[in-house]
C-alpha cells in the first residue's frame, strides 16, 4: 500500500535508499513516487517546486 508523505524533507531523505522516482505531471498537481525495497512513497507537489526537488533527488529519475 503506497505512503504519502506531506515533508519534502523527508521524502528527500527516504530518496537516499529508493531505487528510483517516478514523475506524474498533472494538470495542476505533480506527483512524485519513490519506489524503495519494501514500500512505495508519494509526494504531491506544485509544478514550480518540483525542480527544485528533483536536483536533490538522490536516485534515478523516471518521468511517466
Amino acid at each position: 500500500m503506497p505512503t504519502e508523505i506531506k515533508d519534502m524533507n523527508r521524502f528527500i531523505e527516504i530518496s537516499r535508499g529508493a531505487r528510483y522516482c517516478l514523475v506524474k505531471r498533472l494538470k495542476d498537481v505533480v506527483k512524485l513516487k519513490l519506489r524503495t525495497r519494501r514500500m512505495l512513497y508519494t509526494l504531491k507537489v506544485k509544478p514550480p517546486q518540483v525542480d527544485e526537488i528533483l536536483k536533490k533527488i538522490n536516485c534515478e529519475i523516471r518521468e511517466i
